[in-house]
């Protein structure tokens, strides 16, 4: 169930879902916390007015944006994004169909994962952990290859949207994309 609106026209964070599924596309499936929120914010057409109304008493963000980091959670618990530690969010996966997304549906799944237990986690003998370390380094060099074939497979645009994400990982902001026809 959504939080109880205190203005109507403040959307709930399940009604943000999709505009920032929308939004994340339209940077080019990857982008920064005030870069996702600035494109929500014109997708969904917030009023500057919406945008002031501070979230508690204290004041340090706005109602908004506390909403918004509520939605990418749940949309990460769902599995359509994902987010690194330098606070840049990416789709999951590129081909999201925003039409046949629900945002009820996808509050229900999560909390209803977010009530099933853990299963208790199986103790391993050292022997095993040893022979899969063993495994993790044989592979570890197998990495490069992989990403060659990968690169000389992908397609520019693929390859345009992987530098975007790169820089945007790499603490750069404000990254477009400015493909032109024949530059690939």
């Amino acid at each position: 169930m959504a939080r109880k609106k205190t203005n109507n026209a403040l959307p709930s964070f399940d009604e943000l879902m999709i505009p920032t599924v929308k939004a994340i596309q339209e940077l080019g499936g990857s982008g920064s916390i005030d870069e996702i929120n600035a494109k929500v914010y014109a997708i969904a057409e917030i009023s500057d007015e919406i945008l002031q109304i501070p979230h508690g008493e204290k004041g340090s963000m706005s109602e908004i944006e506390y909403r918004l980091t509520w939605t990418r959670n749940y949309l990460k618990n769902f599995g359509l994004l994902e987010n690194s530690s330098r606070g840049i969010w990416a789709l999951s996966k590129a081909d999201i169909d925003v039409t046949k997304l629900d945002h009820v549906e996808i509050v229900k799944v999560v909390r209803d994962q977010n009530k099933s237990t853990q299963p208790p986690k199986i103790k391993t003998s050292s022997e095993k952990i040893e022979q899969e370390v063993t495994e993790e380094v044989d592979k570890s060099e197998e990495w490069k290859d992989q990403l060659l074939n990968i690169l000389y497979e992908i397609t520019p645009s693929a390859f345009e949207r992987l530098a975007q994400r790169l820089l945007r990982e790499s603490g750069f902001f404000q990254v477009e994309v400015t493909g032109k026809a024949g530059d690939g």
